[in-house]
């Protein structure tokens, strides 16, 4: 079973890649990153050339995957805009990639919410693709630049609720997609 991550945040140092790695390693298994390094979104520009090869691997992961984490940064009270581009042209491939894929948001910003309000943004616009987003454990790393030494999440709440939710990420993963509707 593989673990497709998602980081909003471009910064290859960045604290929500930090925690990216983190899900990752409590996953304990096959993971691969998702690169939203892709054009804005461009109708016209999938009129002319077709879907750009970025947006089609990336949905071809997706899909792929037996479960998706995103991570997000808060940027201006919101998820950033390379999560919500690649989500748009996401929606314009083939399929429906998202459908019953399990799902968990996390995310960590120097803020004392650690980023909840960019998790509320992005569960709300995962909405219209009905992915099983999970519920919790929320995992919003507050002050999140204190949170991390030598790459690494310190606290053991965090790193208890990093270790709960990849494992109820992966228990959703192991039950199988829903019937069809």
């Amino acid at each position: 079973m593989v673990l497709l991550g998602i980081c909003g945040s471009l910064r290859k140092g960045s604290l929500n890649r930090l925690l990216m790695g983190e899900v990752f390693a409590a996953w304990g298994g096959d993971v691969a990153e998702g690169d939203i390094r892709l054009p804005l979104l461009d109708e016209d520009l999938k009129a002319e050339q077709g879907l750009p090869p970025g947006v089609a691997r990336l949905a071809e992961q997706i899909a792929a995957a037996a479960a998706v984490v995103l991570v997000t940064p808060e940027y201006n009270q919101s998820m950033p805009g390379t999560i919500k581009n690649a989500l748009d042209w996401v929606s314009l491939a083939p399929g429906k990639p998202w459908l019953d894929k399990p799902v968990a948001i996390v995310s960590a910003a120097d803020g004392r919410a650690g980023g909840a309000r960019a998790q509320y943004a992005l569960r709300l616009a995962m909405t219209p693709f009905r992915p099983r987003l999970l519920t919790g454990p929320e995992v919003a790393v507050a002050h999140a630049s204190k949170e991390f030494e030598g790459g690494r999440l310190v606290s053991d709440r965090y790193r208890a609720q990093v270790a709960e939710l990849a494992g109820r990420l992966r228990a959703e993963a192991a039950r199988g997609p829903a019937l069809p509707d």
